[in-house]
């Protein structure tokens, strides 16, 4: 069909066009891209890599060349101080040596203070006896015997050797290593030992004194024994030890780096490279967005095509558009299948339309207006369409607003919905309710004829004895005036009372409005068990309390359902193996109050209790299994619940009939046996 001119068209031709030539293109673009970013990645990962390399070596170089300038600074200020105590030693032979050497010039370990510790002259004879100056060499050699071993080694290197020597580091009193160590400087005289010269060093103060200022600033520097293995974790710290080379004295220097140095050149040349790789990152990916833009257009032209194909084939929806003067646009094929129309016979066609039920065009025309102008509410239109064959079909219709790409309205895409076999089984399911509501009532029939029959068995029967007594009595003659008047008085109470159990069955049996009341639970269940008269052999035993506990109920269904547990627990009580003993109470649980009834009666067992309450079910050799399940009933309707357990004092069974409390209602304290308002009948 052609598009009436100014009528909105729905043009598919550019989005079923072919684009495989574009994805051929697309998919080699994005190769290049992806080897261009494969060798921008190797290239960042082989830079990092050559300046891991790089800075590791140069710590490495860095490290050795610090270690060896300073066991070069060291040993060598150490060689400067022995020559200072050659010259000192030399001195004090040829007895040219003044009060505090004055005119004597040492080198950096002499000069720095806290260095030496003590010196002076011992001769060769003398090491047992030293002079005053040395008297730290007796107390370092008594303080521990590894001193005094140490320090008789010294003295034999001397000798033998003609060298200096150390003896050290000097241990404390606890075993521990000090910093203090000893050196001798042996002085000959034609070849014969004339003496050594000590002195006493303090190594931790003389290596703080070499070293410079700027060296420790970036570096911690802690003595330790050149013997001792640094571990693997150290060295990936940085740490490295540099030998001090004393003879006689295994001692290092534990260098700790503080802060790292790393190389700039290289670093600057990273950053150099990594903009040019991050320029080029750019570029690849201002490329790469060009492409996912185009990509994205044709993809998502793509999707409408196949959108569109499967709305048209697979919805079972009807879907019809129209503008806003009621002209149909596009009707799709589940829309046809629904009218019978063909699509040729819709399209362009405006009110009336073809599927409008003829009994139904003003209705339908109303309707069509009201929908073109605001739409459809949200739970839809339900009208009536009529197929070509002439049969009505029931549809609801939701109307959605059609926009143009440039947010203008141009008009509405309607969804339409066959509820025809919702219609036929709502109907189907109300004939059925009525059937259900009929078999209700039949039953209810029945519960009223069992209901009575339970109920009235007992008045009935007291009524028939009462009357053959009477008749029994006039026949014979053997009864005045004054003796028939109370045998009437009781029969007439009798049939009050056949007469009220008819009308409380038969109200609750018609579901009657309940007629709620407000009561107080406990003058209610003083006042219904002092009608019911209990048995001779059965002793009741009341906690009722004294505190009033309200409750909102219909006090003539609640006297019923009382009085049948009640009359349950005393028929039970007296076939149990202990006293019969029947307990009444009433509890508050919160909301709840409760009515307890308990006995000493068998009690209910596990199987019972699941039947007890079903009608027509009973324990009770002439029962009719019809008490309990009223009772259920009448408590339920006053939105309670029935408990059965077993009475934990007299071991039978206890109901407990749990009632609401009325909003205004005080709680009740919870009775006792021993509870002084108790009594017992």
């Amino acid at each position: 069909m052609k598009p009436v001119a100014g009528e909105p068209t729905f043009d598919f031709e550019l989005l079923q066009r072919s684009t495989d030539g574009h994805l051929s293109r697309n998919r080699r673009a994005l190769l290049w891209l992806l080897g261009m970013l494969v060798l921008l990645v190797a290239s960042i990962v082989t830079l990092v890599l050559y300046l891991q390399t790089f800075e590791a070596e140069e710590e490495d170089r860095r490290r050795i060349a610090d270690a060896q300038w300073l066991e070069q600074s060291v040993r060598f200020q150490f060689r400067r101080l022995e020559d200072d105590l050659t010259v000192l030693a030399v001195r004090e032979r040829e007895g040219t040596r003044t009060a505090g050497d004055t005119d004597f010039h040492g080198g950096l370990l002499w000069t720095e203070p806290g260095v030496v510790l003590a010196h002076g002259w011992l001769a060769a004879d003398a090491f047992d006896t030293p002079p005053a100056a040395l008297a730290r060499l007796r107390s370092d050699s008594a303080t521990h015997p590894d001193n005094a071993q140490a320090l008789a080694i010294m003295r034999d290197i001397t000798r033998g050797l003609r060298r200096s020597t150390y003896a050290g580091p000097m241990r404390k009193a606890d075993g521990s290593h000090s910093t203090v160590v000893w050196l001798a400087v042996p002085v000959f005289d034609r070849g014969n030992f004339a003496g050594n010269y000590l002195a006493a060093l303090s190594l931790d103060t003389a290596v703080q004194g070499l070293v410079p200022t700027w060296f420790k600033q970036g570096h911690r520097l802690q003595l330790i024994d050149s013997q001792d293995v640094m571990d693997e974790s150290a060295r990936r710290a940085g740490r490295y030890q540099a030998q001090l080379n004393l003879p006689g004295a295994e001692v290092a220097v534990l260098v700790t780096p503080l802060v790292s140095q790393p190389a700039m050149v290289p670093r600057i040349f990273f950053v150099v490279a990594l903009l040019f790789l991050l320029g080029m990152l750019g570029s690849l990916y201002a490329l790469r967005r060009d492409f996912v833009k185009r990509q994205r257009v044709e993809f998502l032209l793509q999707a409408q095509i196949a959108l569109r194909k499967a709305m048209e084939n697979s919805v079972t929806i009807g879907l019809r558009a129209w503008d806003l003067q009621g002209r149909i646009l596009y009707v799709n094929h589940a829309f046809i299948r629904l009218v019978g129309f063909g699509a040729d016979e819709l399209v362009g066609r405006s009110a009336p339309l073809p599927y409008w039920p003829q009994a139904q065009s003003d209705e339908l025309q109303l309707i069509h207006e009201r929908v073109i102008s605001q739409g459809t509410e949200q739970n839809g239109v339900e009208v009536q369409f009529q197929h070509r064959d002439g049969r009505l079909i029931d549809v609801l219709v939701h109307e959605s607003p059609l926009f143009a790409t440039d947010g203008t309205q141009l008009g509405w895409m309607s969804s339409v919905l066959d509820i025809s076999e919702r219609k036929r089984a709502a109907r189907t399911a109300a004939r059925q309710q009525d059937r259900l509501e009929a078999s209700g009532r039949l039953v209810a029939i029945g519960e009223v004829a069992s209901t009575l029959a339970h109920e009235l068995n007992q008045p009935l029967g007291a009524l028939s004895s009462f009357a053959n007594g009477l008749l029994n009595r006039l026949r014979n003659q053997r009864i005045t005036l004054e003796e028939v008047a109370p045998v009437v008085e009781r029969m007439d109470r009798l049939s009050d009372k056949a007469g009220r159990i008819i009308q409380r069955v038969n109200a609750f049996a018609r579901r009657r409005e309940m007629s709620w009341q407000r009561l107080d639970l406990v003058s209610f269940m003083q006042r219904a068990l002092a009608q019911k008269q209990p048995q001779h052999e059965v002793q009741v035993g009341l906690s009722l309390g004294s505190a009033p506990v309200w409750i909102d109920a219909d006090a003539l269904l609640l006297e019923h359902a009382v009085r049948n547990v009640m009359a349950n627990a005393l028929h039970w009580a007296s076939r149990g193996t202990r006293p019969a003993r029947v307990q009444i109470g009433i509890v508050t649980d919160g909301p709840m109050a409760g009515i307890v009834v308990g006995d000493s009666g068998p009690g209910v067992s596990q199987e019972q209790k699941e039947q007890i309450f079903t009608a027509f079910y009973s324990a009770k050799e002439d029962g009719m299994g019809m008490g309990l399940a009223i009772c259920r009933s009448v408590v339920e309707a006053h939105h309670g619940r029935i408990d059965v357990a077993t009475d934990p004092e007299l071991g039978g069974a206890q109901f407990t009939l749990w009632l609401r409390l009325s909003d205004s209602g005080a709680p009740a304290p919870s009775p006792t046996t021993d509870s002084p308002t108790g009594a017992q009948t």
